[in-house]
């Protein structure tokens, strides 16, 4: 009966893992429709980022308000914990989102995808965590997977490319503080502060390249900040249904849904070095999600 019930955990925790996926795939597909140039001027990615927090944290209150009984409480609170996460969290998608909106959302979210070896790098130097073989292998595929989408020294190596490697590593360093956060503190705490701290933020810093957005626009940020939530939920429920080696993979099925979706509203077809740069990196990141922790 154990058995079955734990099967039956998994088997839902890998569709609300894809789900995950595909909502956050989408998130990028949002901000690249906010950050280009249409029919409205584009936003600035500073604006874009303040949209997602300040509408994901109204989104987080929307919730709190009909579901009070889960509101979370605030004692032994690490604040320098949350100010280091929220701050890299805010640079992180600051840099995805100025990334989407300068090359095709397939091709930065497998760059995107390097965070892993930031966070094992990190862990490394800041938790004493050992590296092995796997590791190393992992980290060595998805460097070539990076440069084959990049392809420095070629016309093809953009500016572009530099923000999406400047959101891995933001968010490789985020997931570090993750997941000291994590040990002590409750998953909803995590959220709503992350999301006050980066509405805080985010909204401060646009303030000086602020521009009036459209009513399209602004019905665009709000479906990004609910959307964005939608996921972490996701993610989170996904990850309480299964051990994180089982469920995790699901995850990078994201690559194929921004590829997807990129190509159904911008008709844009990778070429084969992205193709085959993106399948590496994804194949090193599963390599580093079925490695099995050293005690």
């Amino acid at each position: 009966m154990e058995l079955a019930k734990q099967t039956a955990r998994i088997r839902w925790g890998i569709p609300l893992m894809t789900g995950a996926a595909a909502v956050i795939a989408a998130t990028s597909l949002i901000a690249k429709a906010l950050g280009i140039d249409g029919e409205d001027v584009g936003l600035h990615p500073f604006q874009i980022s303040a949209g997602r927090f300040f509408f994901g944290l109204a989104s987080v209150c929307l919730f709190l308000l009909v579901r009070p009984r889960m509101r979370p409480t605030f004692e032994n609170t690490r604040w320098d914990w949350h100010m280091a996460r929220s701050l890299c969290g805010w640079l992180g998608v600051t840099a995805m989102f100025a990334a989407v909106a300068r090359m095709p959302v397939a091709e930065a979210t497998a760059i995107s995808f390097l965070n892993p070896l930031v966070t094992m790098g990190l862990a490394v130097l800041l938790l004493g965590e050992h590296l092995e073989r796997r590791k190393i292998i992992a980290a060595l595929l998805a460097v070539a997977g990076a440069i084959l989408i990049l392809r420095p020294g070629t016309e093809a190596f953009r500016v572009a490319g530099l923000f999406a490697l400047a959101a891995a590593g933001f968010l490789g360093l985020e997931a570090i503080f993750i997941k000291r956060l994590s040990d002590s503190e409750p998953p909803l705490r995590i959220l709503l502060i992350n999301n006050s701290m980066g509405a805080i933020v985010s909204l401060t810093v646009s303030s000086f390249v602020w521009t009036w957005p459209s009513q399209w626009q602004w019905a665009l940020l709000a479906c990004l900040g609910a959307v964005m939530v939608c996921g972490q939920a996701l993610f989170i429920q996904a990850m309480k249904r299964g051990e994180a080696s089982l469920v995790i993979p699901a995850f990078y099925s994201a690559l194929v849904f921004a590829a997807l979706f990129d190509f159904a509203l911008y008709h844009v077809v990778p070429g084969w070095p992205a193709i085959v740069g993106g399948a590496l990196i994804l194949f090193a990141t599963v390599m580093l999600s079925r490695a099995r922790p050293q005690n």
